[in-house]
């Protein structure tokens, strides 16, 4: 390995290391940096000797960072995106976003529901600047605010770190779901006998318990769960030509509901409602691209409003 001596490195560099460990392909990274395959291998060989690492080993699946590239991409990454703070401060009104992104954390129910409004908000505010949307949830997303594999994230709480700031951004609570061809003609409601009879579609990190399960237990009850999922955005092809019914946030269920038809319930359970907050680390409080999303992220719930659904009178 080379005396490490920074007067003697380009620091061009470290924009290859980024876009090589974020695509995982020197092809990608070629494109994304606007140069040609074998200027980005040339750059690798040179990492490798500043470094004394491969840094990216050949699978499969493309380019896997070594345990070093992963310990250097978080201190890589936050050193460059000071560089590209340090030019924004330069002159802190311009609209000149390009070639800057900023990665969001946040569960599938947030990005159905809230997903569209923010792309059309940051394209107001911040054009030509780019999201990226990483599935998080809250009992992982302080891990992933710390290691920087997000800039920003929304969830249900779990912010609870000395090193992360957080904002209220609204409450949540919870509708159902079912086909409509499995109720009765005009059916807008369903009961505590009719809701504990069917089976029930659970989405749930772990897969086993939800917050159903627990209201219901109160109660004495149980429920069938017949399947469980990660993702909301299944619910729809799982729920349709199925008896079974789904009970998950409501700002995801009005969402999926508008666009597939489903019929949204109120749920008969009393389950408690919840904060839904918006986290980000504390050191990029100055960082105007950061702040530019975040205040994107708060106008899009705004503009959302609280959720008032009711039956319809017909």
């Amino acid at each position: 390995m080379n005396q490490m001596n920074i007067a003697t490195i380009d620091l061009n560099l470290l924009k290859v290391f980024e876009a090589l460990h974020e695509e995982s392909s020197a092809s990608r990274a070629a494109l994304r940096l606007g140069v040609t395959q074998s200027a980005v291998s040339a750059a690798l060989r040179r990492l490798r000797d500043v470094y004394g690492d491969p840094l990216f080993v050949r699978t499969g699946r493309g380019l896997s960072p070594t345990l070093k590239a992963n310990q250097l991409k978080p201190v890589v990454s936050d050193a460059l995106n000071k560089c590209r703070q340090s030019l924004a401060m330069v002159d802190p009104a311009t609209d000149n976003f390009e070639g800057r992104s900023v990665t969001v954390g946040l569960s599938d129910d947030f990005e159905i529901a809230y997903g569209r409004r923010l792309i059309e908000e940051v394209a107001r505010c911040a054009p030509k600047l780019r999201l990226i949307f990483r599935q998080t949830h809250s009992q992982i997303v302080a891990q992933a605010l710390m290691e920087r594999s997000v800039d920003l994230a929304i969830a249900a709480g779990g912010f609870a770190e000395r090193l992360l700031s957080r904002q209220v951004l609204g409450e949540g609570s919870y509708l159902c779901l079912a086909d409509p061809t499995t109720l009765a003609p005009g059916q807008q409601t369903i009961s505590l006998d009719e809701f504990v009879a069917r089976e029930h579609i659970l989405v749930s990190s772990g897969g086993f318990i939800g917050i159903t399960d627990e209201g219901l237990a109160a109660l004495g009850l149980s429920r069938r769960v017949c399947a469980s999922t990660t993702h909301f955005a299944v619910l729809a092809h799982l729920l349709k030509g199925s008896q079974a019914v789904a009970t998950i946030p409501a700002h995801a269920a009005q969402s999926i509901a508008a666009m597939t038809g489903l019929t949204l319930l109120p749920c008969p359970l009393a389950l408690p409602r919840y904060p839904i907050e918006m986290g980000w680390r504390t050191s990029t409080q100055l960082d105007p691209v950061v702040l530019k999303v975040r205040e994107a992220i708060v106008a899009s719930f705004a503009a959302a409003g609280p959720l008032t659904w009711r039956p319809s009178a017909d």
